[in-house]
């Protein structure tokens, strides 16, 4: 019964993140696994990359059925963010303890007040007058960043990609949300790949109920996002981002007491 609370808790958590925010499940599942049910680091990730997959995808799914969707310059920043992940990893292995495992719940919580205190208000016809040729050379350029920081920290993917669509890329939030929740479809999977074939198949029952979890709210988020005003969803994005950000530390100082 204490499995179905936490996995069930943790996947509300992380598909409300990624159907508002489009955050990365691994945020809220991996400490929650980890805390309160004492798992394996690695085999906890990998449920919660696996979690991503589907919430991500029909996530993406939604915000392109409202348009709300940038596949080009998309697939060009995914492409990217994937190659240099890999570049970022490998130069992570050359330096030991460079991983900051606080990086990303902090970078949670400030982006959420963030959209409280200023949000994104720019608007789809201001979005689409930005030159092409620029978006995609900003794209590549914003990609090689992302991927680097990511692989070297191994965190932070998702809040990454939403602070520089919105606050470099110049785009408006649902557009934003849609774009990252589609790259982050394909890079959690990926990772979900190479953690189960490394790894071996996790704890298929917790598997089980974190996917179903976070697919449910990620829908249920989604589909309120694409509905809601501006003004609305940078309210709501920005109280989910801090909410779970704070609780997210909460959690780790837990486990550290432990």
């Amino acid at each position: 019964m204490l499995r179905f609370i936490i996995c069930f808790i943790a996947g509300t958590g992380a598909g409300l993140g990624t159907g508002f925010a489009g955050m990365s499940a691994a945020a809220v599942i991996s400490p929650m696994l980890i805390t309160f049910l004492d798992m394996p680091a690695y085999e906890a990730v990998g449920i919660a990359l696996a979690s991503d997959v589907l919430a991500s995808a029909a996530s993406a799914y939604t915000y392109g059925k409202n348009k709300n969707l940038d596949i080009k310059n998309g697939l060009v920043m995914m492409i990217t963010v994937l190659t240099f992940t890999m570049l970022g990893s490998y130069l992570a292995s050359l330096v030991p303890n460079t991983t900051m495992g606080s990086f990303s719940v902090i970078m949670t919580f400030l982006l959420g007040i963030k959209f409280i205190v200023r949000p994104v208000m720019t608007t789809k016809e201001a979005m689409h007058a930005a030159d092409p040729k620029k978006r995609l050379i900003q794209s590549i350029i914003c990609g090689m960043v992302i991927g680097l920081i990511c692989g070297f920290i191994g965190a932070g993917g998702g809040m990454m990609m939403l602070l520089i669509l919105t606050s470099v890329l110049g785009y408006e939030l649902k557009t934003a949300v849609g774009t990252s929740v589609f790259i982050m479809a394909f890079t959690a999977f990926t990772g979900a790949v190479s953690h189960f074939t490394i790894g071996g198949l996790p704890d298929l029952w917790c598997l089980m109920w974190c996917v179903l979890s976070t697919l449910l709210w990620a829908r249920i988020a989604a589909r309120m996002a694409n509905k809601a005003s501006p003004a609305v969803l940078n309210r709501v994005t920005g109280i989910v981002l801090a909410v779970l950000g704070g609780a997210i530390l909460i959690v780790s100082i837990v486990s550290k007491i432990k």
